[in-house]
């Protein structure tokens, strides 16, 4: 039987100029619409394991997913998203006009931010990787981020690296489920707090 994988974004976080991005923390609203998730999606009954990356907003959604459903979870750092550390924090309509940029070109490091084709690398061998050294029997979720996962994306549905791909612009929190023998993802993202249809 194919192992199905979810690829879950972090929800809403706290926005600070004072803190370092990888430390934002989820907000109230992202914490309450993960807790929703929990409920809302049936197949989070199927999972037996639990990863997510690093940085604090996902390790906060990792942490609510395993506290309702029973369950560990591992941070891999290879899961976290494109490496921004170059411009650090950003004002929003300058941070989409970035990542317009990171997605449309993807072999370049604009404004020296991680390349695309290098965070596509990353996050494909570290999905494959844990995947692949898991022990457990069912579904599993990975807790991440949007860049990336959209990066994951293109790659699993064998489409160019392109921002068209990208989840909703609804502050994060959507998941999309994929195999990766055979290679493919079943739909496009949906909302992690919305009923699953």
């Amino acid at each position: 039987m194919t192992r199905p994988l979810y690829f879950i974004t972090h929800p809403n976080v706290v926005i600070s100029r004072d803190v370092p991005v990888p430390r934002w923390p989820l907000s109230e609203l992202g914490r309450l619409r993960m807790e929703q998730g929990v409920r809302a999606q049936p197949w989070m009954a199927e999972l037996t394991a639990i990863y997510c990356s690093t940085e604090q907003k996902a390790l906060d959604g990792a942490e609510i997913l395993a506290g309702r459903l029973g369950l560990g979870f591992t941070p891999i750092e290879a899961l976290g998203e494109n490496d921004r550390s170059s411009t650090g924090f950003l004002p929003p309509a300058e941070f989409e006009a970035m990542a317009d940029q990171f997605f449309a070109r993807p072999v370049e490091a604009v404004r020296g931010w991680e390349r695309a084709v290098d965070a596509q690398a990353r996050i494909v061998r570290a999905v494959t990787e844990l995947a692949a050294a898991d022990r457990s029997s069912g579904a599993i979720a990975i807790v991440s981020h949007g860049a990336v996962g959209t990066l994951l994306y293109c790659h699993l549905s064998g489409r160019p690296i392109s921002r068209r791909w990208d989840q909703p612009a609804n502050g994060g929190g959507n998941y999309y489920r994929f195999t990766l023998s055979p290679r493919g993802v079943d739909a496009h993202w949906r909302a992690i707090d919305a009923e699953d249809a």
